[in-house]
């Protein structure tokens, strides 16, 4: 049972030696998601789709405190449809798939399997709002999309993933704007309160923000080897495309206006951000407001009288307290099973054994720093209910501080070069504001602009590449 114990860790390569093979072993190990038949599209197992259950279910409560509903458009759209917005189609056209038949039948026209459904509310918006009185329209679906990636990678980027985009139409510019900037807060919330992932929320500059909108916000998260994710977006699209597709309403004085809207998103690659967040060399770290199983109960010396229906009483009494507890049962040796629960990312372990049960004692162990700690049964749902609080804070604590000791700033694009070369992380840099300089920085030094962040800072007077007046401080950073 040693060997296996030790197979078991020895199966997940260091992160120092091999980041993005670390990242695939957890992946794997971890049973989050495997390789599918069909090219570049992921099987997510049910230990990944119990993660994003709990991420739709939080988010979707979120959402609805906020007035949205719930709805479901089709799969395919259109080619005349998707082509009705310029700016949109050209965006997204390199990742289209298309449906040419149906059947044994040839189609008179393409359709695109849905990269995005943009197009698809436009269409149902402009049928289905006439008057200020049908206004807002604060819809969301949870669904899948198709964009046909060259390069996959489980969770962070696959031809077809989960996720749930937000559409919405209002009467004026300035209730889009409230709305664009409400739900990226409400996602950066959702991040930091509940995953333990610290972020830094800002605008994207006009190169890199979606097609078709006139302002896109982000929030952008640092992975433990100093690349960044884009975790969310929130988009505002003015009135373009409801100017493309007639989306126009009576107002108060009876005279047609355009409606204004929002677009807004989180993808399945939110698991990736915890996998390489949180995660070390033993495997997963869940934070556990998202962890499926926040509590793991391991019997020792299970075969001995009464071990196993200890374990299945303190189970009863932890599930009646509200926490998502499991007894491991099975015939593997402890030491294989803590080793299991670690790898796993199980928050909270507690041990229980036939001396234990003689002292009216429990052993919990936390996953984040391993720290054992004795607790009487009597107050065992009391203290598993602190741990886990506790627990869920330090993680964010850690990656906080993990993101503070790795933004640094520049105020040339030597130091730029050299930071992204030899301490990797998060650049803060002054710009000038001109594409050709954003566009310079990335070809010398490899990393994009990743926002321009709300909370704004005077680095220097001029831009970190052409030494003109600065506009902007934007964090730069290579990414995912």
């Amino acid at each position: 049972m040693a060997n296996e114990t030790k197979k078991l860790v020895e199966d997940i390569t260091p992160m120092g030696v091999d980041f993005a093979q670390w990242y695939t072993d957890i992946v794997r190990k971890a049973e989050l998601s495997d390789y599918s038949c069909v090219k570049g599209c992921m099987v997510i197992q049910p230990a990944g789709y119990a993660i994003w259950e709990n991420i739709q279910h939080e988010l979707d409560r979120r959402f609805k405190a906020t007035g949205v509903e719930n709805c479901s458009m089709p799969i395919f759209i259109p080619e005349s449809l998707l082509q009705k917005e310029k700016d949109h189609v050209e965006g997204f056209a390199p990742e289209v798939a298309w449906v040419t038949q149906g059947g044994l039948e040839p189609l008179t026209e393409r359709l695109c399997v849905r990269p995005t459904s943009e197009t698809l509310f436009c269409d149902y918006y402009s049928r289905a709002i006439h008057s200020h009185r049908d206004l807002p329209k604060l819809y969301n679906q949870w669904c899948s999309v198709v964009r046909w990636e060259k390069t996959t990678r489980p969770f962070l980027r696959s031809r077809e993933f989960l996720w749930q985009e937000g559409h919405t139409a209002h009467a004026t510019a300035e209730e889009a704007r409230e709305r664009t900037e409400l739900m990226l807060n409400l996602y950066a919330d959702f991040c930091e309160e509940v995953l333990a992932i610290p972020v830094v929320r800002g605008q994207k500059t006009e190169k890199e923000q979606f097609a078709g909108a006139i302002a896109t916000y982000t929030i952008e998260a640092l992975m433990h080897d100093g690349k960044a994710l884009q975790s969310g977006t929130s988009h505002n699209f003015g009135d373009g495309f409801a100017r493309a597709f007639g989306i126009q309403y009576s107002d108060k004085n009876n005279q047609l206006q355009y409606v204004h809207q929002t677009s807004w998103g989180v993808s399945t690659r939110i698991i990736g951000a915890i996998i390489m967040v949180h995660g070390d060399d033993d495997g997963l770290k869940l934070p556990p407001h998202i962890a499926p199983t926040q509590v793991i109960i391991i019997p020792v010396q299970q075969k001995k009288e009464g071990v196993l229906e200890k374990a299945a009483e303190l189970k009863s009494t932890l599930l009646e307290k509200g926490f998502r507890v499991k007894v491991d049962a099975c015939d593997k040796s402890p030491g294989w099973k803590f080793a299991d629960c670690e790898m796993r990312g199980i928050p909270l372990r507690v041990e229980i054994g036939p001396r234990d049960i003689e002292n009216n004692q429990a052993v919990l162990v936390r996953r984040d720093t391993r720290e054992k700690i004795t607790v009487s049964l009597d107050e065992l749902d009391v203290k598993v209910g602190e741990l886990l609080e506790d627990i869920q804070k330090n993680m964010y604590a850690m990656a906080k501080q993990h993101l503070d000791s790795h933004t640094f700033s520049a105020t040339s694009i030597d130091e730029m070069e050299k930071i992204l070369d030899e301490k990797t992380g998060f650049v803060k840099a002054m710009w000038c504001g001109c594409r050709e300089c954003e566009d310079a920085i990335k070809e010398k030094t490899g990393a994009t602009s990743r926002c321009m962040p709300f909370a704004q800072e005077q680095i220097s007077e001029v831009c970190v590449n052409c030494g003109k007046p600065a506009k902007k401080m934007v964090y730069w950073g290579r990414a995912y």
